[in-house]
């Protein structure tokens, strides 16, 4: 009798009650892109569509405890991190990643909500670049994170270039900067890589106050391509082209008093099946 085995994906997240980012988010993005979904909770956020109220921590050893129990058991074809927003917590998180073999890790560096709340502890910044940083395959800030990350403006297509450069500068494989914020009606977000040319991907800005986790949406999205075997190029390629039709098809729904969030099951495929050999 034939065995199979699912593309694993596991996201190391903070928590979003209202279902609209965090490791709620991520294990939305996995599951429709036809992955099987762990997860790792790293903070406890309260907050719904109008924003952030309050964060309450995970204990250390419980964070160190729930990596190593999915990385023992039900080893992951890639990894999402997300919300780490304490020196202590990246630091748990390296330490731990690094007892294991090495996968395609997705970094989102989560500092600034959609409602505009900041989210992270300036020390936590120096601990992600020494830290994590170069444990990951990419790193995925929006325009707002790249001018933090980069200490610089950045507010137009130019200045993306140049927070790109700086970032990989840091000692990170690649960036890739998003232009959600851009103020035109195309979007273009900026894929850097050290050993290539910078890769532009465009798409059309949809008018609609539900991007609630797109952020978060879009890195599970390649760590989800990713663990099907795709590239880093053809990854954001396609998790750029889901997270478009995400926002399209949640653009007219009304959900909540903010931002609300994406429709991540628009289009969901039925779980990916690799024979075993």
């Amino acid at each position: 009798m034939k065995k199979y085995r699912y593309p694993s994906t596991l996201t190391i997240a903070g928590f979003d009650g209202s279902g609209g980012a965090g490791i709620q988010a991520d294990i939305k993005t996995f599951s429709a892109l036809g992955c099987y979904a762990t997860s790792v909770l790293t903070a406890l956020p309260v907050q719904n569509t109008m924003g952030v109220r309050k964060i309450y921590p995970i204990a250390l050893e419980a964070v160190a405890d729930q990596i190593e129990s999915i990385m023992d058991d039900v080893f992951p074809d890639a990894i999402k991190i997300g919300m780490v927003h304490t020196p202590q917590l990246v630091i748990t998180i390296a330490q731990t990643l690094q007892k294991y073999k090495k996968v395609p890790l997705v970094f989102d560096p989560v500092m600034v909500a959609t409602s505009g709340h900041k989210l992270i502890e300036e020390e936590t910044i120096t601990a992600m670049i020494d830290l994590l940083f170069p444990l990951a395959d990419l790193i995925t800030p929006n325009m707002d994170e790249a001018g933090i990350l980069a200490k610089v403006t950045v507010e137009t297509l130019e200045d993306m270039y140049a927070a790109g450069e700086r970032i990989l500068a840091l000692g990170c494989e690649r960036v890739l900067v998003k232009g959600g914020h851009l103020e035109q009606d195309t979007l273009q977000s900026i894929l850097f890589d050290k050993n290539s040319q910078p890769e532009i991907f465009k798409s059309k800005k949809i008018k609609t106050k539900n991007t609630h986790g797109s952020g978060c949406t879009l890195s599970s999205a390649i760590a989800a391509y990713l663990a099907q075997g795709n590239t880093i190029s053809e990854a954001v390629s396609l998790a750029q082209n889901y997270v478009f039709n995400a926002i399209e098809q949640g653009s007219d729904v009304q959900l909540g008093m903010g931002n609300g969030p994406l429709n991540h099951f628009f289009n969901p495929q039925k779980q990916i099946k690799y024979e075993l050999v």
